[in-house]
């Protein structure tokens, strides 16, 4: 066998030595890069609170997720099975049901299993698909308000001509449209996020892969991904919200018209609470991703109010004080007791 002799280690070492300027040389940016593709597992914070806290904090996101499960998968039944809802109100409302449902189930329950784990990992994939999946889903319910609004000005502005402006094809296409949008935006943030070098830590301060806090601990230049980021948040939130301000407006004018007092009262109660739920949608996700950073904590409980809270209140206010609604639930109540 070939054996280094004492001349030739000495040889060797010196060549070693040669080399080590050059590695010097090299910018630690690029070689803190190369961890990139290393990155398997993201820690997600969560809440910084007390054990006590914990657990009260805890049962009430199993509370709220279970009233979302209740009440989404609850509405989507109702409406897929008694035929007098099959109209273009109760189609935008069953998608909204079908969104709300998957994108808190994208959030809630990896936040549960967080509160009690030691780890409070998510790995890369998880975190992508998280991230691409909330990013859809949100996005998409933005524009199927808008085609909520949109719905609801033409059957109290134009009553006699709704059958013809709403058609089941249109509100196809606007459904579809609304998740080609979500679509091609979670595309978008996430592709421009997941290529990002993520050098620093990997504790995300957060209960879920946020955008802003994946930024943050990244080493990469973010000027373009900030552009991009703030350029499809304005491009998804202001035609949606333009929407959904003119047509409430026109809904407005006409219910002021409504001489009767309770009718007026019934109109006012219904269309508040809708123009409410939507401004703690928008209202949060401005604050989020339209406005400086702020408090991380600030930040978690404002998330609480389009992850967990928006969709808990959206089949309250939009379909189960409806008296179609309330009637459809009665008769299917009535004909699982008859079956018993």
């Amino acid at each position: 066998m070939y054996k280094i002799g004492p001349e030739q280690d000495v040889k060797a070492q010196g060549q070693i030595k040669a080399f080590l300027p050059l590695f010097c040389l090299v910018p630690l940016s690029t070689r803190e890069r190369r961890n990139h593709s290393e990155v398997t597992d993201f820690i997600l914070v969560g809440f910084r609170v007390s054990p006590d806290l914990r657990i009260l904090l805890c049962l009430l996101f199993l509370l709220v997720y279970a009233v979302i499960l209740l009440g989404n998968v609850g509405m989507m039944a109702i409406i897929m099975t008694d035929p007098r809802l099959n109209t273009p109100m109760y189609f935008f409302l069953g998608n909204l049901s079908f969104i709300d449902l998957f994108y808190s189930s994208v959030i809630a329950p990896k936040a549960l299993i967080n509160f009690w784990s030691e780890r409070k990992s998510i790995s890369f994939a998880g975190c992508v698909t998280q991230f691409f999946l909330f990013a859809l889903f949100i996005v998409t319910e933005g524009f199927l308000l808008a085609a909520i609004a949109y719905d609801r000005f033409i059957a109290i502005c134009n009553p006699l001509l709704c059958s013809i402006q709403m058609s089941m094809g249109l509100c196809t296409q606007l459904v579809a449209g609304s998740y080609f949008c979500g679509c091609i935006s979670s595309v978008l943030q996430t592709s421009m996020t997941f290529t990002l070098s993520f050098c620093a830590s990997l504790a995300i301060d957060h209960f879920y892969c946020d955008i802003r806090l994946l930024q943050r601990i990244s080493c990469s230049d973010l000027f373009i991904c900030k552009v991009v980021s703030f350029s499809v948040c304005t491009i998804n939130i202001l035609p949606t919200i333009i929407v959904i301000i003119v047509s409430y407006m026109f809904i407005v004018a006409s219910v002021l018209k409504i001489r009767s007092t309770e009718g007026l009262k019934k109109a006012f109660s219904t269309y508040s609470s809708h123009l409410g739920v939507v401004s703690v949608l928008y209202g949060a996700v401005f604050f989020m991703y339209l406005t400086p950073d702020g408090s991380p904590e600030m930040s978690k409980v404002v998330s609480l109010c389009y992850t967990l809270v928006t969709p808990m209140l959206n089949p309250l206010i939009y379909s189960l004080r409806n008296k179609d609604v309330k009637e459809a639930v009665k008769n299917f109540l009535e004909k699982k007791n008859t079956m018993l």
